[in-house]
């Protein structure tokens, strides 16, 4: 006669088998029966005839039935951090291989690290979802592993505590009550990332109550567990006494401890209260206007090749200088500060290295001789970072550098620079030290090949010419080139002939054209 059971019923009637006792023998009864086939909904037995009942010893009855096999999906579970698909970096097991609980089956790498996912099931290897480098997303099954079980293959095998008259000594009526979470097998039911997480603090998961299905420990029980551990030790810390004293000296000696100071209670500042600040709300807005243009272009300039070289300047001759500049500058009403002076000596290096004011189509097929120096200077201002350029400053004096200088740092305060002053630069500056930093990496400006970024001037103590030490005026500068087309000696021949200029003016005065 064939019967078929539901894989649930299956599993209650043998709890019920396991709890009875019958007669003095304490033996349990067990149907006969042969598992005829299996499927997702339950299982079909073939009952035998003749005597319904055979007697055996409750420790020799289990329930792995290695007659009927299943094959379940190993779904990659959550693995923190909002994250909801990783790739596939390396499979440690094959179709066919077999694998052991908490055996590592994958490595996989998300935006935020790598995580080696380890085996739920004992069991063979039936299929592999994905191949090396492919995206994998969260709840969707990684490989199918047959396991031998009649039991759902999610949950572990069903435990059998042992009996009262084996394990509790004779007249003792205590019994020992097993926790929820650890009815099913030797093992707390928990993903591996929740294991290896109460590894980290070093939680017995059997002390963890579960809150999941069927008593199943979650990272939020960890995390709640943890935060009450953190509020007893607080506690225990302020409701324990204070460490005992040292025994008490022989009865003929008589030590009186020295009273209690009070001067200490009275000068001791109040601890104030602490207020939670308020928190706001976040914000969200479309990018636009020159944020956008600044997203285009730096999305460009991560294309470039970069190479980075930096020096320091010692402009103590030029700042003497710039102090006499300084007050003609006033009589004629232009400010003369020292980027002028930087921007006409890098006009005169670049007709030495014309390849530094140059620029390259964006195939990277030919490279454009630029005759203007138009030299770009990062301006800081209300709208944003902008980049206006000072066009032929091969052909203008300081003087007329400073002039334009001003027009342009007026211009961009009001927000009415036109399209004319922001485009068609050569070369370009970053005065970043006028706010703060002695050194930068200035990202490049496509078209463009060549860009520098000045620091603040400190004054520092330096050697002269006689070893003595004395006060100097030093300032970092940093450079950044297209590496495709320039190499390092161009950029550091070009640095070595513009420090020299400002580190001697009077050598400024003798290239002038």
């Amino acid at each position: 006669m064939a019967t078929f059971i539901s894989r649930r019923a299956l599993q209650s009637i043998v709890r019920r088998i396991r709890s009875s006792a019958h007669g003095r023998t304490k033996r349990q009864p067990v149907i006969c029966a042969a598992v005829q086939s299996t499927n997702s909904q339950g299982v079909l037995l073939t009952c035998f005839h003749g005597n319904p009942y055979v007697y055996v010893h409750s420790h020799l009855f289990h329930t792995s039935a290695g007659r009927c096999k299943e094959v379940v999906s190993f779904n990659l579970s959550d693995i923190g951090e909002g994250i909801r698909e990783v790739v596939i970096k390396d499979w440690f097991v094959k179709e066919g291989d077999v694998v052991a609980q908490f055996d590592p089956i994958c490595e996989v790498q998300s935006d935020k690290a790598s995580v080696t996912i380890t085996s739920r099931y004992d069991g063979l290897v039936k299929k592999i979802h994905y191949e090396v480098e492919d995206t994998a997303l969260v709840g969707k099954p990684l490989v199918d592993i047959e396991v031998e079980s009649t039991a759902d293959a999610k949950e572990e095998d069903v435990f059998d505590p042992p009996r009262k008259d084996e394990t509790a000594p004779l007249g003792s009526t205590q019994s020992h009550a097993v926790p929820s979470q650890t009815i099913r097998g030797n093992k707390v039911l928990a993903t591996p990332a929740v294991r290896r997480l109460a590894m980290e603090h070093k939680i017995d998961l059997n002390q963890v109550e579960g809150t999941g299905k069927d008593g199943r420990v979650l990272k939020e029980d960890i995390l709640f567990y943890l935060d009450n551990m953190a509020a007893r030790s607080q506690e225990v810390s302020r409701s324990s006494p204070q460490a005992p004293s040292q025994p008490p000296p022989p009865p003929r000696q008589e030590v009186r401890p020295p009273p209690p100071s009070t001067v200490s209670r009275s000068t001791s500042p109040p601890i104030a209260p602490r207020v939670s600040a308020p928190v706001g709300k976040d914000r969200t807005e479309p990018i636009k206007g020159i944020q956008q243009a600044m997203v285009k272009t730096m999305s460009a300039a991560l294309q470039i090749p970069a190479f980075g070289y930096y020096d320091e300047i010692d402009l103590t001759q030029l700042v003497r200088i710039r102090s006499k500049l300084k007050a003609i500058g006033q009589e004629r009403g232009v400010q003369i500060s020292y980027m002028p002076v930087f921007l006409k000596a890098a006009s005169l290096a670049l007709h030495q290295f014309p390849v530094l004011n140059a620029s390259l189509d964006d195939k990277c097929q030919n490279i454009t001789y630029k005759a203007s120096h138009n030299i770009g200077v990062a301006m800081d201002t209300p709208s944003g970072l902008l980049v206006p350029k000072v066009k032929n400053v091969q052909s203008l004096s300081v003087f007329e550098i400073a002039s334009e200088l001003m027009r342009l740092q007026s211009l961009g305060s009001a927000g009415k620079l036109g399209t004319t002053d922001i485009t068609g630069g050569t070369f370009s500056l970053s005065n970043i030290g006028s706010i703060g930093g002695t050194y930068a990496r200035p990202v490049i400006l496509p078209p463009e090949v060549f860009i520098g970024a000045l620091g603040k001037i400190q004054v520092l103590p330096r050697f002269d010419d006689k070893g003595e030490v004395t006060k100097a005026h030093i300032m970092n500068v940093s450079w950044t080139a297209d590496h495709r087309v320039i190499d390092g000696a161009t950029v550091a021949r070009f640095s070595n002939l513009w420090k020299s200029y400002l580190e001697d003016p009077a050598t400024l005065i003798l290239d002038l054209k």
